[in-house]
């Protein structure tokens, strides 16, 4: 290995500039500056739109809206650049359109359709600001500002957030290596291969304080120590892009709005670990990032930062894009690299650990995104920058999916140590539909939820499981009053029942017996035979009981965790769970079989609407005359609510 710590370090900082510029025929340091600035957007000569293009940003019409764009753009004749960038964190308001006017400053627009482009875009060649639409405009020390609208750092998401991962999503176009170097991206990398020993890259991210953002939230740097101390003749680096949990779309989001970023810190842990290739193990049904990353391998391969002899280092490493088929037990690391040899994705008992023995019996690390999209910041910054921020046992920050029943859905970034609180009211501007806060579950199923007494509590990896949560790999579902907690127990636990491995008995048998304890309780008694009720009181009892063995014996984490929807819940909303079973009641009016129908005399014009709709024929009435419903003959499928014209069917 090349090394040569007495090499200045701008100087080395520069090699990595000069690279890419010379590639420009750029020789003058005034044009070097001059092409950064225009990379950077610091200087634009015409109009430039850019959209939030993203999945979250698609799926919100947001290519409708780049087709609008440009043809409004083709038939006016008009010289302006389309970017097409990443999500910026705000999917409650796409699709986001943003417009920079030469020498102005980035305006944000929200809810931009195709049937409002030409409006808006008309308004803003014109110098006229569409008000309504306005988010806000980026601080650009460089442009001018406008005086009427407010920066977007003071909206209420954006406010609290750190964005030290998602700093360059929605802003640059993740398709451009340039952009990413003009904003000093794969600095960290130049000035590892040159300045540090694999060593001193462990020891600088173990100092950082960084711990694994994928689940367990192991140390990264003591992690990456043991791999490099393997004897081996050759190591391999994962990236775990395999996000399964319910209402998590964090990794996606990185990798499709800054996908150098991520492989950056890749071939920094790789380089300090000393493996020769990787993996980034990412589903398929992730196409948009899959296809960034594949564009981000092959600039940085043409830019010498991937393959042999990296920046001239004397480092070799190359990356392999591996498609998951969306197995959750494939987020698990020993299960994620039998997938990765060609087995079936289940999980092997550790010791020995994948630092000493993983993939195809080699030393092997595995990262998720988020954590190695920090990477390249530390090594630049220094592990103090990064210390200096969190907790005294969680440093940096977190990027968390806002999603369920909140005003605004989107991606946030938080310094850790930030009460969740402050994320759900304030980040995300509250409940929605004004309805009453209940619970947040945090860590997707294999976390928990954490009632409105504990919402004070902060983003930090001991403080969660002190609640009966985690910090996993952070998404975070709001619910609200309309929310039956044994129902969403039922969900998570019928999730994860379907997505065991079936390896271990433990987990194979003993989710499948809380999920069925769980159905239990949202039965009515019709739905009952014999001894059904007995059953049903002796299931619930022992649910502590099985939640402690599977924990104890099952084979891996997702094992181990797999109780956590069911006990948190029951923990925290005891009251709910007593109302299912005593009295054979759901106060959220979730679960159909507990629920009365009843029509009202008084609001009945007796059309017989929903008598001809019914199923099971249990609604009686002459017609013009009230009607009535037969409980017993009842089955609770609401056909009689969404069809009566009067609000006449009620429920209890």
């Amino acid at each position: 290995m090349v090394q040569n710590a007495t090499i200045d370090r701008e100087m080395l900082l520069n090699r990595l500039d000069a690279a890419w510029i010379n590639r420009k025929q750029i020789q003058d340091d005034a044009k070097q500056q001059a092409h950064i600035n225009k990379l950077r957007r610091n200087i634009t000569e015409q109009p430039v739109f850019y959209v939030g293009a993203g999945t979250c940003g698609l799926s919100a019409g947001a290519d409708k809206t780049i087709k609008a764009l440009r043809n409004y753009i083709h038939e006016q004749n008009i010289n302006a650049d389309v970017v097409e960038v990443g999500c910026i964190g705000l999917c409650s308001d796409e699709p986001l359109l943003e417009v920079q006017m030469p020498g102005r400053s980035r305006v944000m627009y929200r809810k931009v359709t195709a049937d409002v482009v030409p409006q808006i875009a008309e308004d803003v060649l014109n110098e006229k600001i569409p008000i309504e639409h306005v988010l806000g405009q980026h601080r650009n020390d460089a442009l001018q500002s406008y005086e009427v609208i407010p920066f977007i750092e003071e909206h209420p998401f954006f406010k609290q957030q750190t964005r030290w991962v998602l700093r360059n999503c929605g802003l640059i176009d993740p398709g451009s290596i340039e952009e990413y170097l003009a904003d000093n991206g794969y600095h960290g990398l130049a000035k590892a291969l040159h300045t540090m020993t694999p060593a001193e890259v462990c020891t600088a991210v173990e100092e950082s304080g960084i711990r694994g953002r994928g689940g367990g939230g192991f140390p990264t740097g003591k992690k990456w120590r043991f791999a490099l101390k393997a004897d081996s003749d050759r190591k391999y680096m994962i990236c775990n892009a395999d996000e399964g949990d319910p209402g998590a779309f964090m990794d996606r989001a990185i990798i499709e709005g800054d996908p150098h970023r991520v492989l950056e810190g890749l071939i920094i842990a790789a380089y300090a670990i000393g493996a020769s290739k990787g993996y980034i193990y990412i589903r398929a049904e992730y196409p948009l990032a899959i296809e960034r990353l594949n564009k981000a391998i092959e600039q940085a391969k043409s830019y010498s930062i991937l393959g042999e002899n990296i920046l001239d280092s004397g480092f070799d490493f190359d990356v392999i894009i591996k498609k998951g088929a969306g197995a959750f037990v494939c987020g698990e690391e020993t299960a994620l690299i039998h997938s990765i040899e060609g087995k079936r994705g289940m999980p092997r008992p550790r010791p020995p650990f994948p630092a000493v023995n993983g993939l195809f019996g080699k030393p092997t690390i595995i990262n998720n995104v988020e954590t190695l999209a920090n990477i390249g910041s530390i090594i630049v910054n220094g592990n103090d920058w990064f210390a200096s921020l969190g907790t005294d046992g969680s440093k940096g920050t977190k990027v968390f999916a806002l999603s369920g029943k909140i005003e605004r859905t989107g991606l946030v970034e938080v310094a850790m140590g930030l009460p969740i609180r402050d994320i759900v009211f304030d980040i995300g501007g509250g409940v929605a539909d004004n309805k009453t806060f209940k619970a947040v579950q945090i860590g997707g199923p294999s976390g928990g939820c954490i009632p409105e007494q504990h919402l004070d509590i902060i983003i930090d990896y001991e403080s969660l499981k002190s609640v009966g949560a985690m910090m996993g790999s952070g998404g975070m579902v709001i619910m609200d009053e309309n929310t039956c907690m044994v129902d969403l127990a039922k969900f998570f636990m019928d999730f994860i029942q379907r997505e065991s491995c079936g390896k271990c008995i433990p987990c194979r048998e003993g989710t499948r017996q809380m999920l069925n304890t769980i159905e239990l309780l949202t039965h009515g008694r019709k739905s009952e035979s014999k001894n059904d009720a007995l059953e049903r009181f002796k299931s619930v009892m022992y649910l502590p009981r099985l939640a402690e063995v599977i924990q104890d014996t099952s084979l891996c984490g997702l094992g181990q965790s797999a109780p956590n929807p069911v006990m948190s819940t029951l923990n925290w909303f005891r009251q709910e769970y007593e109302e299912h079973i005593y009295e054979r009641k759901c106060r959220a009016g979730v679960c159909a079989e507990l629920l009365t129908y009843y029509i009202d005399t008084n609001k009945c014009t007796g059309c017989m609407l929903c008598a001809r709709r019914c199923p099971t024929d249990a609604i009686v009435g002459e017609k013009k005359s009230p009607h009535y419903i037969i409980n017993d003959k009842c089955i609770g499928c609401g056909t009689c609510v969404d069809v009566c014209r009067f609000d006449a069917v009620d429920v209890n």
